[in-house]
């Protein structure tokens, strides 16, 4: 398969039991065979979606004392800023071409989550910026449970199965800036290749080229979302759970052909996390004869602490 299937969440909340069921196996399909979608229909409406751009880009704008004023030791980069070249892909030395910001869960009737989770950091100097990031952060949330609802759906699961374990997430939305190339990279790219840790992973901004799929043969795909579209892919917590039923799909975001290398690239990814005492042990319904369990129990706090060690996010 070397296109991304496009599906549309409106046909899953139509309350039509047919046009329910399709999304179910067009969506299943998706992330059994190649792991990603692009998916229509979700709650981000394109007022916000321009704001959101907007305030993320006069963010990255401002002078780099001012942003480095925003980055938090000690917190493994969860929240603020992460300035350029610091994060680099599992098993690669060269850090990527990035920089970005971190929103993490607004937190209700839990204190003992709120304890847990770093608080977000306040831009001072932006007072919209904040403000609509949260929004943001609540309707990628509300998308994806309903993503993952339909997944629940495919394997054979309750409905609402991942629901208890989604409200008051470890998730995280990330805006990032590829700024220009000014010289020759040695080895880096904005993004080496890489699999998400998460459940799921939703991306505004894959628009034109520079996101790549690998597909099964290993052959590599271009994945360009349409302007209306998030590209959604399946992360390794879920992969593991599914017991690899469901593809966690390694992609990377290519370096721009040398004549586009002064211009930056903005992404932002929505990363899908469950909170951190969610077993992630495979499922039952995900082992049979030809499959059989292929992974130690973990939950999802010991397997995201370990890929941190792992991405150089935090020392032993």
């Amino acid at each position: 398969m070397n296109i991304i299937p496009s599906v549309n969440l409106n046909d899953f909340i139509s309350g039509d039991s047919n046009k329910k069921q399709q999304f179910v196996k067009e969506i299943g399909e998706a992330y059994e065979n190649i792991g990603f979608v692009a998916l229509k229909g979700h709650f981000l409406d394109d007022v916000l979606v321009e704001n959101l751009y907007s305030e993320v880009k006069k963010f990255f704008e401002l002078p780099v004392e001012t942003k480095q004023k925003y980055e938090i030791p000690g917190i493994g980069g969860q929240r603020g800023y992460v300035s350029f070249g610091k994060e680099s892909a599992k098993g690669k030395k060269v850090g990527d071409l990035k920089e970005f910001w971190h929103f993490g869960q607004y937190v209700e009737n839990n204190p003992k989550l709120k304890a847990e989770y770093p608080a977000n950091v306040e831009v001072k100097e932006l007072p919209q910026f904040n403000m609509v990031g949260k929004e943001a952060y609540k309707m990628l949330e509300k998308t994806a449970k309903y993503v993952l609802r339909a997944l629940s759906l495919h394997l054979g699961l309750e409905e609402t199965y991942f629901d208890k374990y989604i409200v008051n997430g470890n998730s995280i939305l990330r805006p990032i800036h590829y700024p220009p190339i000014t010289s020759e990279p040695k080895e880096a790219e904005r993004a080496a290749a890489h699999g998400d840790i998460n459940l799921i992973t939703l991306l505004m901004g894959a628009q034109g080229r520079g996101l790549q799929v690998q597909n099964h043969k290993g052959e590599w795909i271009d994945a360009i979302a349409e302007p209306d579209e998030l590209m959604i892919n399946v992360g390794d917590m879920l992969s593991r759970h599914t017991n690899n039923k469901l593809k966690s799909t390694i992609h990377r975001v290519i370096n721009p052909p040398k004549e586009l290398w002064g211009t930056s690239r903005y992404s932002i990814p929505f990363f899908m996390h469950p909170i951190s005492e969610m077993k992630l042990d495979v499922l039952d319904v995900c082992i049979d004869k030809d499959n059989p369990k292929a992974f130690d129990d973990i939950t999802a706090g010991e397997f995201l602490n370990e890929r941190l060690i792992e991405l150089g996010l935090i020392k032993k």
